[in-house]
């Protein structure tokens, strides 16, 4: 980021010395970035404050010189939470205006906390520690959403609802099921963020513009500092790479996409032809002409929200697929994909949560629709495979027996039993036990299955997964 900076006390910009005239007053507007890189105030004063430590212990500027850069930053810190000091936007970026203000309150010893660092390795440093306080923050928030539908779930292990293949009735499961299989969607997004995080605490600090210091500074150290266990091994790379802004986008686009699934079902539950769940009028709202209305509009905006999340990632990969080695101004443009990525999906997953723990559910319609649509058929075929025939041969059977409940307008646990035996002499009485609703479910004991022990054994799981990563977090 070696380019002009207009500071907020309207000292000289940093590379003024090349130039006999200052930048145009709409070219300074279109470069400015501090309206987006504001956020990351707390974060670059912290990695000022390890720069200077670190410039201290190795004696580039004197032990004392850093002890004043540190208290200068500390005071900065402490106005800006409280406050007292408001950033000014009309300085270029957010490392100028904290200098600026550094340099104003403690003098020369300000102009030193620069050294050995370019604003390329400093804003790459800057986002990986805004990422190190916000990927958790999303993962916490996660691990809530997990807890809530679990304990949902835990309460619904009974209760029976139609599962779906292409929307239409597929075989019964249970609520908790349904629920269950949202949370594990979930586990996948926390561990996605997890495995990000250990690419991000990297510290690229010290890579300078892009060829490292002729100074003697102690990159290690300085990460220690900031809590980084490793450092960028390359200099170029620390300041070129934006892997990282591009994983968490990616890995907060399969949040959102999996955020915006659930609420196309909670969309269509929600409707008079289904009637499965009836949200709350907290998070409903009504129509302007219809007094009768009770819109899931909050499901359908993070539905919504989603396009932008992935466009947010779409820009971030577009920006860098073209950009030779080392930093190019076209990088600036990352920080508003990423924090509007960042923005959506920690509103989105605080909404459904909120949304979906105050919503009730209409059991009994549920159990209903699994009256209808044959959702049994498969049961059919099962009963007759324990009794030694091949599956292919009892899928036909099944079929037959489906074509006739079918053509006397029945259901199939209805069907006369000598309508059965004319399909296959294997079928006997003990038919009528295996195909209703309850059974079929309780059938499903395989692991993961919807039997309701199976399901127990999952709401157990992801309790624990949930107990566990929150320690991890």
């Amino acid at each position: 980021m070696e380019h002009g900076t207009i500071t907020s006390d309207n000292h000289a910009a940093l590379w003024h010395g090349r130039f006999a005239e200052g930048p145009d007053a709409q070219a300074v507007a279109f470069e400015t970035s501090i309206h987006v890189d504001e956020r990351m105030a707390l974060d670059d004063i912290r990695g000022s404050r390890a720069h200077a430590r670190m410039l201290g212990s190795a004696g580039i500027i004197s032990a004392a010189e850093a002890d004043e850069i540190v208290r200068g930053l500390d005071s900065i810190e402490a106005d800006l939470r409280s406050g007292a000091l408001r950033i000014d936007t009309s300085a270029e970026d957010i490392h100028s205006f904290i200098e600026a203000v550094l340099t104003d309150r403690i003098g020369e010893p300000g102009r030193k906390v620069h050294t050995g660092r370019s604003r390329n390795d400093q804003i790459a440093l800057d986002e990986r520690l805004y990422l190190c306080r916000y990927v958790p923050d999303v993962q916490n928030r996660i691990l809530t959403l997990i807890a809530a539908l679990a304990e949902i779930a835990e309460a619904h292990t009974a209760d029976i609802m139609p599962g779906y293949t292409h929307m239409q009735h597929a075989q019964p499961v249970t609520l908790a099921h349904h629920l269950c299989a949202w949370a594990w969607m979930l586990c996948r997004d926390w561990e996605r963020l997890e495995d990000a995080l250990k690419r991000i605490r990297i510290s690229p600090i010290g890579a300078g513009a892009l060829a490292g210091s002729g100074l003697p500074l102690n990159r290690r150290h300085e990460a220690e500092l900031l809590g980084f266990s490793e450092i960028t091994m390359n200099s170029l790379d620390s300041v070129s790479d934006r892997d990282y802004c591009i994983e968490v986008a990616a890995a907060l686009s399969l949040v959102q996409m999996h955020l915006s699934r659930f609420c196309e079902e909670v969309v269509l539950w929600s409707t008079s032809e289904f009637a499965f769940i009836e949200l709350s009028e907290r998070w409903s709202t009504g129509s302007s002409i219809m007094p009768q209305k009770k819109n899931p509009d909050f499901a359908e905006l993070v539905r919504g929200r989603t396009g932008r999340v992935y466009g947010d990632l779409v820009a971030l990969l577009t920006m860098m697929k073209g950009l030779p080695l080392a930093y190019d101004r076209d990088m600036q443009e990352d920080k508003a994909s990423l924090f509007d990525a960042c923005d959506i999906v920690l509103s989105c997953v605080q909404v459904f949560t909120k949304m979906i723990s105050t919503a009730s559910w209409n059991v009994e319609k549920m159990a209903a629709e699994c009256r209808d649509g044959f959702l049994n058929a498969t049961d059919v075929a099962d009963y007759l495979v324990r009794k030694g025939m091949p599956f292919r041969t009892a899928h036909g059977v099944s079929a037959r027996a489906v074509r006739r409940a079918i053509e006397k307008g029945c259901r199939l646990e209805d069907l006369p039993l000598e309508d059965f035996r004319a399909c296959s002499e294997l079928i006997g009485g003990d038919i009528y036990g295996v195909i209703t609703p309850e059974a079929c479910v309780n059938a499903r004991r395989t692991d993961g299955g919807p039997a309701a022990e199976k399901v127990l054994e999952q709401i157990a799981a992801l309790k624990t997964y949930a107990a566990r990563a929150k320690q991890i977090v």
